[in-house]
């Protein structure tokens, strides 16, 4: 199964140099809740900026990069592929996330089966954005609004 995770602002912005442009704590405990004991698929600038936040891999997690610098080298235990189809074809039996950033979205929108998405009920200013969520492509089938964002999940039609 592949899911997408994301958050993002009225704009689809979803960062400005390398960090996440908001500090919503709920977003954080619920992109936890939602991924933990899964596959967490990103680009390298993200799992970057991960371990700069939290001085490690996500934990309770499998934490896989893919870059296209090919003497990448990760930490223990990360798996690191050079392409989405190879990470795609050797995780097929997982769960996996996409869990970012833009390129990566950009790359695997069109191939996964879940949108997981806090709306962030703000414009931003940022530098990297989010792929439209085509209105024929997604059907809404869960939300839960809060104060200044919804959690939402959308399902692929068809």
């Amino acid at each position: 199964m592949l899911s997408l995770i994301a958050a993002i602002a009225d704009n689809n912005c979803i960062g400005k140099n390398n960090k996440i442009p908001w500090n919503i704590p709920e977003d954080f405990q619920y992109f936890k809740k939602i991924t933990l004991g899964k596959t967490c698929l990103m680009g390298q600038k993200t799992f970057e900026s991960i371990l700069e936040y939290l001085g490690k891999p996500l934990p309770g997690r499998k934490n896989v990069v893919i870059t296209k610098n090919t003497e990448y080298q990760a930490p223990d235990g990360v798996k690191v592929f050079h392409s989405i189809d190879n990470a795609f074809t050797a995780l097929k039996d997982e769960e996996v996330f996409v869990c970012g950033g833009a390129s990566i979205y950009a790359q695997t929108i069109d191939r996964v089966d879940t949108l997981y998405i806090t709306h962030v009920h703000q414009v931003v200013d940022g530098d990297t954005f989010f792929p439209e969520i085509k209105k024929g492509t997604w059907e809404e089938t869960n939300r839960d609004n809060r104060e200044g964002f919804s959690f939402v999940i959308y399902k692929r039609k068809g």
